[in-house]
């Protein structure tokens, strides 16, 4: 993945989390949490901020990133920034995260 890509990674929130993604700041630092028990998704991981749970990294990258997450013997932080208008009217990705610095499996 180029490094921009690496720098835009979505937040899939549904409006269980709507109110709590509008109370974060423009900048915020994320945990990430795997969901082993997830009902929807085997591989999910929450995205938490600011004391409460405000999404879940997509499918289809949470893949490459929930085994070394699971494992991690410390929680996983990243940055993360509320998305611009011209990303939300495009898209309606509320949030951002930076995986520069999360641990990734490598690719088989």
């Amino acid at each position: 993945m180029t490094d921009s890509i690496l720098r835009r990674i979505p937040v899939v929130a549904g409006l269980a989390y709507i109110e709590h993604v509008r109370r974060l700041p423009s900048g915020f630092t994320a945990t990430l949490q795997a969901e082993p028990d997830s009902r929807y998704f085997r591989q999910a991981i929450a995205v938490v901020a600011s004391g409460g749970k405000v999404g879940y990294v997509a499918p289809e990258v949470a893949r490459r990133y929930y085994a070394p997450i699971a494992a991690a013997s410390a929680p996983v932080h990243c940055p993360g920034r509320r998305s611009l208008h011209s990303d939300h009217e495009s898209s309606g990705v509320e949030l951002f995260l930076d995986f520069t610095e999360v641990p990734v499996a490598p690719e088989p």
